[in-house]
């Protein structure tokens, strides 16, 4: 079983900052893309960011030039920084990694993270 944890989620006053950090420790398995989305209530769940092993990075329109992602391979780790927060950025925010077990790299599993609170607020 894959464990994706996230961290860093909590309660910031608009224009401030807040970093999530995205963690799936393990060595038997190989991390292609890594991606954040979000999901408030009443909405679906929407993606934010994403991020290849490469590096290349897409984003939703509506956090381009305030959120950045990246990563860290060699621990399997990501984040995602999040400047010039709206109190739309408000939702739930889920990490999740598309990986494949490095005994049958030909198949592509995605797991998910249990997410973690982002709240914009005076």
């Amino acid at each position: 079983q894959v464990q994706v944890v996230e961290s860093g989620g909590g309660l910031v006053q608009p224009g401030g900052s807040l970093r999530l950090s995205c963690a799936a420790p393990g060595s038997i398995f190989s991390i292609n893309t890594m991606g954040w989305y979000r999901q408030a209530p009443g909405n679906q769940r929407e993606l934010v960011a994403a991020i290849t092993t490469s590096g290349s990075a897409n984003y939703a329109d509506s956090v381009k030039g305030r959120f950045a992602i990246s990563r860290d391979n060699n621990n399997n780790t990501a984040y995602l920084q999040m400047n010039s927060l709206k109190p739309e950025d408000t939702a739930t925010y889920y990490c999740n990694v598309d990986l494949s077990w490095k005994t049958n790299p030909g198949i592509q599993f995605r797991y998910w993270g249990q997410g973690t609170q982002v709240t914009v607020s005076l």
